[in-house]
């Protein structure tokens, strides 16, 4: 027994060491001097890598520049298994510390479930119009749910 959870242990540690590279690489790209984020695909499996694993609510801020290329990309928020707490106020602090002019929202459901609630949609609503009071455009918002990832743009619920 003891050799079978050694084995598991390792290939957890081999893949765990996996992701990690796969998520400095995508982040390398997107932050790649020159590159804007004109590849939806790149977003949405760095979104994936970096808040699919966890088992409680993560919202995340990708902060652009004027040519929409990486400046950072932040967890601002955590919470619970089926919800977190955000707060306008301070996701506008963050944009004016990073001198941002665009953002891309995320956050997880550990449910598994990627589709909006309406509170998800609400609080997009209330960001949107809160950093546009200083001319900082939201992109989109993703949901993610394990694999499944779902984007607020191409839904049409931006």
């Amino acid at each position: 027994m003891a050799a079978l959870n050694s084995t598991i242990t390792t290939r957890q540690a081999r893949e765990d060491r996996a992701i990690y590279r796969a998520m400095h690489l995508l982040e390398k790209r997107l932050r790649k001097p020159g590159e804007a984020f004109n590849a939806p695909r790149s977003v949405r499996d760095f979104l994936t890598l970096n808040l699919a694993g966890y088992d409680r609510e993560v919202f995340s801020v990708l902060w652009l520049d004027m040519q929409h290329r990486l400046i950072e990309a932040e967890h601002l928020f955590a919470g619970t298994l089926s919800q977190t707490s955000v707060y306008p106020r301070e996701v506008l602090k963050r944009a004016l510390h990073h001198n941002a002019a665009a953002a891309i929202f995320a956050h997880n459901h550990p449910s598994g479930c990627a589709e909006p609630s309406q509170a998800d949609q609400l609080l997009t609503g209330t960001l949107k119009q809160a950093l546009g009071l200083v001319d900082v455009r939201v992109l989109d918002h993703f949901v993610i749910a394990g694999r499944d990832t779902l984007s607020f743009a191409e839904k049409g619920l931006l």
